[in-house]
């Protein structure tokens, strides 16, 4: 088995696994492999990087490292549970509470930069920012 690191036309980045680089190749001419963010079949791969652990010995963490890794997940903690996860349909939704259709709440997701183009030329303000999934949930 391989795994690529894998990036659509529109950006989104993601993981794949292949039996082989000709399991690739042929899946892709295939058009098989597809965004799983906006189901784009338009993928290259991406330069892969990976390490090799040099040591066993912890890494000693500072105080100030240990407050911001908490302060961080508290951060994704909140948003978790205090915003609906619209995936796809961000700027849908957003369009949706702008003009009344629906009552006004939190929401968070993905969209393309035309998306993105066009809430901004609506006058919809959003804040872009990269927002792990937890492990620990179903989010």
């Amino acid at each position: 088995m391989i795994a690529y690191d894998l990036q659509c036309i529109e950006g989104h980045a993601f993981e794949g696994w292949f039996e082989d680089s000709q399991a690739y190749q042929s899946q892709k001419k295939k058009g098989l492999i597809a965004c799983p963010v906006c189901n784009s079949t338009r993928v290259s791969r991406l330069p892969s990087t990976f390490a090799i652990r040099a040591s066993q010995i912890p890494k000693k963490v500072s105080l100030e490292e240990e407050h911001l890794k908490k302060v961080g997940k508290e951060i994704v903690d909140f948003v978790h549970k205090n915003f609906d996860n619209v995936g796809c349909d961000f700027a849908k939704e957003a369009l949706k509470m702008h003009y009344g259709v629906e009552e006004p709440r939190n929401i968070r997701g993905v969209s393309t930069k035309e998306e993105e183009e066009l809430l901004k030329k609506e006058g919809i303000e959003f804040l872009k920012i990269p927002m792990p999934e937890r492990p620990d949930t179903d989010a």
